[in-house]
């Protein structure tokens, strides 16, 4: 995928708005996807993005957080830790499937379905240029910073 065209997609957004990938042509997005809002580590996750928001912005970039949770557990979420970057509610899937983040995972020793912390960079002509997959939140929206700042 890495060096490929991404897609073109559109989703429900936070703020009663509506994403489209197209609409971003100019701009690095940074698409972040986190298994559930509220839960320790994408909390973690979400601040860490949130932090480092004015330097994404002045690199360029767009920052989209995506989970498979509502966009009123979104809202909640964003207001509660104060983003001020727009969450993607993908219920049915379809952009979780795009970029194969859906994995077994083992919660409390049982398996469950569930996405794979995972973080893509695609650049402003639409071209992914980077991916982690299996992401450890320490120091993650840092390292993806860094990349982005030498885009």
């Amino acid at each position: 995928m890495i060096d490929h065209t991404v897609a073109d997609f559109s989703l429900p957004a936070t703020g009663g708005r509506t994403f489209t990938l197209s609409a971003c042509q100019g701009s690095t997005v940074v698409l972040y996807f986190y298994p559930k809002d509220s839960t320790p580590g994408c909390t973690t996750e979400a601040q860490q993005f949130r932090d480092l928001h004015p330097q994404f912005v002045s690199a360029g970039a767009i920052v989209v957080g995506v989970s498979r949770d509502s966009l009123k557990s979104h809202e909640n979420f964003k207001v509660k830790q104060e983003l001020p970057f727009d969450l993607l509610a993908d219920s049915e899937e379809s952009l979780c499937a795009s970029f194969s983040v859906i994995k077994m995972k083992s919660m409390y020793g049982k398996q469950v379905r569930g996405i794979e912390r995972s973080t893509f960079v695609i650049d402003g002509k639409g071209v992914l240029r980077r991916e982690w997959r299996g992401v450890k939140v320490a120091d993650h929206a840092q390292e993806v910073l860094d990349f982005v700042a030498q885009l």
